[in-house]
């Protein structure tokens, strides 16, 4: 076969689209009615454990799910080197095919800012406030159906979120730590609403040391990166300094942890704290 042959033979090959293996996708409508969320799964191969599956939820799905799922499957095959065991990933993200929603704003803010109006291109900011609301369509709608079609071990649920997503997974743990186990803030928007977070710091460390929370179980990882360092909202800052409040409830069994990646910034971190998440939140 000649070259010109060869090439009009891959020019008429049919295209495939791409897929992740052992994943798929499904729409989900929010009991409201007010949002349409794309839940993405993926299940490992093989049998599950005798206890059930551990699970990461992963919030902003459409823009690290696949990057989440490649970095389990190639970690998980050898659980004894790389100290990663298989997981289901259920990634929640939106109907679009941009790797972000402005929905999100809505979902991972505890309240609406009342020191940022403007985004950085100068666009108003969407409508915010709504995480209490998300968090019970994660606890209330979606857990259910995922561990309806899934054998889940319910004592190792992680969630993972980045950036306003990061603030949503500190919301999560301060206000309704039973919800998961291990909790994962990649870049936390500490900032936003920073206030709030304090209060609500405050009431989650008194309700740990007067047993009202069982401290035990739970995990946390701040990851930031090094060069965000540089941004006026000093969230590495403000990130340390809510690991060193924190660290006052290592004797009662919580476990915490900050970590800085060199030569990062706010977005090339992520790759590195997925992998990270993933060692943390899925050891032998």
């Amino acid at each position: 076969m000649n070259l010109d042959n060869r090439k009009q033979q891959i020019a008429e090959a049919a295209d495939h689209r791409i897929e992740v293996p052992q994943a798929r996708q499904w729409r989900m409508p929010s009991a409201a009615g007010d949002c349409n969320y794309k839940i993405m799964i993926y299940t490992p191969a093989g049998a599950p454990p005798s206890g059930g599956y551990p699970v990461i939820y992963l919030l902003d799905g459409n823009s690290v799910f696949a990057t989440m799922v490649d970095a389990l499957r190639m970690q998980s095959r050898r659980p004894d080197k790389t100290g990663v065991i298989p997981a289901v990933i259920v990634g929640i993200g939106y109907e679009t095919s941009e790797p972000f929603a402005a929905r999100r704003y809505y979902d991972y803010t505890p309240r609406a800012t009342s020191e940022y109006k403007r985004r950085p291109d100068g666009t108003p900011i969407p409508e915010q406030g709504g995480a209490d609301l998300f968090l019970h369509f994660l606890e209330k709608e979606l857990k259910p159906v995922i561990e309806a079609k899934l054998p889940i071990n319910r004592q190792r649920q992680a969630v993972f979120g980045h950036s306003l997503g990061g603030l949503f997974v500190l919301h999560t743990l301060f206000t309704q730590p039973q919800a998961f186990q291990y909790y994962i803030a990649g870049s936390p928007s500490i900032h936003w609403n920073h206030q709030l977070l304090d209060e609500e710091a405050e009431r989650f460390i008194a309700d740990c040391r007067s047993g009202t929370v069982t401290a035990e179980p739970l995990r946390l990882l701040i990851g930031m990166g090094e060069l965000e360092r540089t941004h006026t909202a000093r969230n590495n800052d403000r990130s340390e300094q809510l690991i060193e409040r924190l660290s006052e409830l290592r004797e009662t069994g919580m476990q915490m942890e900050y970590r800085e990646c060199p030569d990062e910034n706010h977005l090339s971190v992520v790759p590195i704290l997925i992998s990270r998440a993933l060692r943390f939140a899925l050891h032998p």
